[in-house]
């Protein structure tokens, strides 16, 4: 069986404040930071935020997906995620309140809250993970530019069906 694919984010510093980075998901980009009182700049989220953020966002998707696949009456949602970490030793708690509006019987709402318990980053902080955590050296310094996969693969498309690199 071979192993899914995964997801990379690039996460590099930014040279602004002890702990400011920027974090590369996809197409988006967006400041990581400790608040002022834990000595970063508060120039965005933290680190548990974005983990917070996650089982939300993941929970509130996972909920308003079901909700239009059966054409329920939901008109809001809405999830708010308090994280509890007693110590670094200590078992860590997430407390999930989840806001549903829109004309809904006791049966759909109860139905609702199961799907939510089964969103996909809830299950992966309920079973925990494995992390490989490996060192890598730098890239060498590039001679030149040269094109990626996908824009090689432009230009030969482009030359298979007659049109010149000029245009």
């Amino acid at each position: 069986m071979t192993e899914p694919l995964g997801e990379t984010i690039v996460i590099d510093e930014t040279g602004v404040g002890p702990f400011q980075v920027e974090v590369k998901a996809g197409s988006a980009t967006f400041l990581v930071d400790e608040p002022a009182q834990a000595g970063g700049d508060g120039a965005g989220p933290n680190p548990y935020d974005l983990l917070s953020a996650a089982l939300g966002a993941c929970t509130l998707m996972t909920v308003r997906l079901y909700a239009r696949r059966k054409a329920l009456p939901l008109q809001r949602v809405r999830v708010m995620i308090t994280h509890h970490r007693p110590g670094l030793g200590a078992k860590d708690r997430f407390e999930r309140e989840i806001e549903l509006h829109g004309d809904l019987d006791a049966a759909q709402r109860a139905k609702i809250f199961d799907i939510a318990m089964h969103c996909p980053v809830h299950l992966t902080l309920e079973r925990g993970s494995e992390i490989e955590t490996r060192l890598v050296p730098p890239p060498a310094p590039a001679a030149a530019m040269t094109l990626g996969h996908h824009a090689r693969d432009i230009a030969v498309a482009g030359e298979v069906v007659g049109l010149s690199p000029d245009g």
